[in-house]
């Protein structure tokens, strides 16, 4: 049986620190499941190792990261964070245009692996380019004296696009739709196989209570809204159309456009093996037939 983080059975469900996950956790309560549990909070890049190795046992990771890891997960339907078009929080800051900067070194969060490779899809694939890429703290101007480009993602991109910096500013989900006819998937939750098979009671109610929290949360985002505004700042028109944008569903749309995500990837050598998704519950099917 698979063990949780702690050396013991308890389930450990892993929660995007971002805001752009909020609904899908705002009415969520680990201490209201019939088995112990608990909720880590952080950046994706944590999540992710998390999932690969076991010591997270279900929750949230980026697209990218559940592709490296997929032979060990499996997808939870109707649970991501997907954009069609603007996504407005995965942004490319840039002095010049970016037909001028294909060559050129792009500086990148060192927070996400989805961002950072739907960047270096897009710049290859659509452009034709081979930029230089620099991992760096989140800081714009930072990353700006020593770079042609910034990539910001989450919360400090949305802050970055309220500033008046007079840079060119590129909405990634916009270009990959743009470019693909698709919409782009950044998170999507997962559960370890091996939690999958061990303990699918506990599963099974933690994948109703999140679709429940987010039912919740999208019926009225008010309280989400103005959280945001209080952690943040912004405006409420703002945060409304921002989460009011986003796509919390995971259905077949969403797959398609992750589905062709993943195989760019494979194509540029950026994850080594073709991905084959695989639902949760089409894997609990198979057993009950089984």
């Amino acid at each position: 049986m698979m063990m949780g983080a702690h050396g013991n059975n308890k389930t450990i469900i892993g929660k995007i620190k971002y805001t752009n996950a909020w609904p899908i956790f705002y009415y969520f309560n680990p201490d209201s499941l019939c088995e112990p549990a608990e909720m880590i909070t952080a950046v994706p890049s944590f999540l992710n190792k998390g999932m690969n190795d076991g010591s997270i046992d279900i929750g949230a990771l980026s697209s990218f990261a559940y592709g490296l890891s997929s032979d060990k997960l499996l997808l939870l339907p109707n649970l991501s964070v997907s954009a069609d078009g603007p996504v407005r929080s995965i942004l490319l800051f840039s002095r010049q245009p970016l037909e001028s900067i294909i060559n050129g070194t792009i500086a990148v969060t060192n927070t996400s692996a989805t961002s950072i490779n739907l960047l270096k899809i897009l710049m290859n694939k659509a452009l034709n380019g081979n930029p230089t890429y620099l991992a760096l703290e989140p800081d714009l101007k930072t990353m700006l004296e020593v770079a042609d480009a910034a990539l910001l993602i989450g919360d400090n991109a949305i802050k970055a696009s309220w500033e008046d910096h007079g840079l060119y500013v590129t909405d990634l989900s916009a270009w990959w739709k743009e470019w693909t006819g698709y919409s782009m998937t950044f998170a999507v939750w997962a559960v370890h196989r091996d939690a999958a098979e061990s303990k699918p009671e506990i599963v099974q109610e933690i994948v109703q209570n999140l679709l429940a929290s987010k039912r919740r949360s999208l019926s009225d985002l008010t309280p989400i809204v103005n959280e945001a505004m209080t952690t943040f700042g912004g405006t409420e028109d703002y945060w409304k159309g921002y989460f009011e944008n986003l796509c919390y569903d995971y259905g077949e749309e969403q797959r398609q456009g992750l589905e062709l995500y993943l195989r760019y990837a494979h194509e540029l050598g950026l994850i080594q093996h073709e991905v084959t998704m695989e639902l949760w519950e089409e894997n609990t099917r198979i057993r009950v037939k089984e």
